[in-house]
């Protein structure tokens, strides 16, 4: 153990000196959580959310393999508790930080911080403001962590060449066209940057004299770092590593591969299950939703094939949007006839609102068809054509409301979570949680036409054939062309939505399993507590119940809704169910 991680166990509170198991539970969650708001150099607001502050963390590999032996020694402390005199809610804490920490320890095992991105998700594409910030400080702190790009952008790279050498690294056919992300920040006068934004919308509150200072202090920050290093990482990624990553798809082809997919699918679904399990269960929800998509079909008075109808689907000119805005607008108007059901199906409703945006067009052309959040949920309007309208209901609810805007609100507003609990996100709750809005789009009455329905079904097969084309690639040393040749006969995605999810897969090993393993495990436990509880079932309850515990691993989430059957159904205190 280093001297760093001795210094800082001497500090923590003794375990001795504790009243009781629940205390000692707590105590080291709020020293993970609080050492995680000093590495990441992060602060805490009084609403239990978090801003950056003034720098970057370190992505050396000394500072990750600090941290990897920091959390080893917090699970050695946790695994000393003895879990049998916990509480319900500290039995819940001590398996969210088990989870995390090993999480974070897996990662550090195989030193994964060398492949720092991949096809969907890149360590370049997150740090530009948006929007205005509220506060002085807030901008000071923007132009503190624009300064420090240059030295944060050369560790990444430094990991990546490191990567390279040990041919752990993005697959090509990934890869291609990836550059005009990076090269979208390239430009010829700072005011052209996407991280000029904020300084266009400054308060008006703002002082003359602060407006001018951080205005000028901004502009020389995107002039002096901000384009120098993106215009280094462009020529990094261009010259250096795309010529260099492997032609290679599967996880299996990585040093130890096979035990790193096991550690990726243990992280992202947080279950017990192997590759040959999840590529059966696959199947079996890739047969079943075909017998559905079959009934759709026949509703809508199509004829011809499925295949045949697929075809249709995506190629009549009834379902393209004629401009973004339109396209957005049918989201728009999801999220209100949502927003008239919500009260039918939770009894919390959550106070944070969400906007609704479009996706970055840095970063559109080849990115997800969309993505959720606290703060705004996006849509994605580049290539209207491969945009279908009638997916657009169950997209919306996935990432907005009741999916993951409406969340991450309830997450963030539950008073009595712990801190270190508020921001948590494990994959396979919280995308479970919105494939299984996607579902329950059908029972809030959301899906208005045949297409509305098959656009529902078409999406929950994408998620399905999830779990056989990953294992597929990962496992079984699929080809690329197997996989898409996979996704497009058994969906109605576009060919675009097609490729951009295929080397996602590549790139990204386990991370799409946790979607459909997620769902039907809150499928499952519902249909469970539906049985046991008979009238006395609360749909509203149920749904409070499991939102109500923030993102926690899947049988973290089994255990509380086997309580929730014992004690009769019972919904939150203080909420009022009439």
């Amino acid at each position: 153990m280093t001297s760093a991680v001795l210094a800082a166990s001497a500090l923590a509170m003794p375990l001795a000196a504790q009243d009781s198991a629940d205390e000692r539970v707590m105590a080291l969650a709020d020293e993970y959580y609080d050492y995680n708001l000093a590495e990441y150099g992060m602060t805490e607001t009084e609403s239990g959310s978090t801003e950056w502050g003034d720098r970057l963390w370190s992505v050396t590999p000394e500072a990750q393999r600090e941290r990897a032996l920091r959390y080893a020694d917090i699970l050695d402390r946790l695994e000393g508790v003895d879990r049998s005199g916990l509480s319900e809610e500290a039995r819940t804490n001590a398996l969210v930080l088990q989870t995390l920490l090993e999480s974070d320890i897996g990662d550090a095992r195989f030193d994964e911080w060398q492949m720092p991105f991949d096809s969907d998700s890149n360590f370049w594409s997150y740090l530009a403001g948006r929007s205005a910030f509220s506060t002085v400080e807030d901008y000071e702190n923007y132009i503190g962590r624009m300064r420090d790009l240059p030295r944060y952008f050369a560790e990444q790279t430094t990991n990546a060449k490191i990567g390279l050498a040990r041919g752990f690294s993005v697959p090509r056919v990934t890869l291609e066209g990836r550059d005009a992300s990076i090269e979208a920040y390239v430009v010829d006068a700072p005011e052209m940057s996407p991280f000029w934004a904020p300084f266009d919308q400054m308060p008006e509150r703002f002082s003359e004299e602060d407006k001018a200072r951080l205005t000028a202090a901004g502009k020389a920050a995107i002039a002096e770092s901000v384009t120098p290093a993106y215009r280094d990482l462009l020529d990094f990624f261009r010259n250096t590593y795309l010529p260099q990553t492997r032609t290679t798809l599967g996880a299996s082809e990585f040093p130890e591969g096979e035990a790193y997919y096991a550690q990726q699918i243990r992280q992202y679904t947080t279950l017990d299950l192997n590759a040959e399990e999840i590529h059966r269960i696959g199947l079996e929800e890739v047969a079943r939703i075909t017998a559905e998509m079959e009934k759709a079909k026949g509703e809508a008075d199509f004829t011809g094939s499925l295949a045949e109808f697929i075809t249709f689907l995506r190629t009549d000119a009834q379902f393209v949007a004629d401009t973004p805005d339109e396209l957005m607008g049918v989201a728009a108007y999801t999220s209100k006839r949502v927003d008239d059901k919500l009260g039918e199906f939770f009894g919390f409703l959550p106070r944070y609102r969400h906007g609704l945006r479009p996706v970055d067009p840095a970063i559109a052309p080849f990115y997800t068809a969309g993505r959720g959040g606290l703060e705004y949920c996006q849509i994605n309007t580049h290539d209207l054509p491969s945009r279908p309208v009638y997916n657009i209901p169950a997209l919306t609810m996935h990432e907005c409301a009741p999916g993951h805007s409406f969340q991450a609100a309830i997450a963030l507003e539950r008073d009595d979570a712990p801190r270190f609990r508020r921001q948590t996100y494990f994959s396979g709750f919280g995308e479970g949680w919105g494939l299984y809005t996607e579902y329950l789009g059908n029972e809030m009455g959301i899906y208005r036409t045949p297409y509305e329905r098959f656009g529902q079904l078409s999406y929950e097969m994408w998620r399905a054939a999830r779990l056989v084309i990953d294992t597929g690639i990962h496992h079984y040393g699929w080809s690329r062309e197997q996989a898409v040749d996979y996704l497009s006969s058994h969906t109605a995605l576009s060919d675009r939505e097609v490729g951009t999810e295929i080397d996602r897969y590549i790139s990204w090993p386990g991370q799409a399993l946790a979607y459909k393993l997620g769902e039907m495990t809150i499928r499952r436990v519902r249909e469970k507590a539906e049985k046991a509880l008979g009238e006395d079932f609360d749909i509203r309850k149920f749904h409070d119940v499991v939102l109500s515990l923030g993102s926690v691993p899947l049988p973290a989430l089994e255990e509380r809704i086997d309580a929730f059957i014992a004690d009769g159904g019972q919904g939150l205190p203080g909420v009022t169910y009439e």
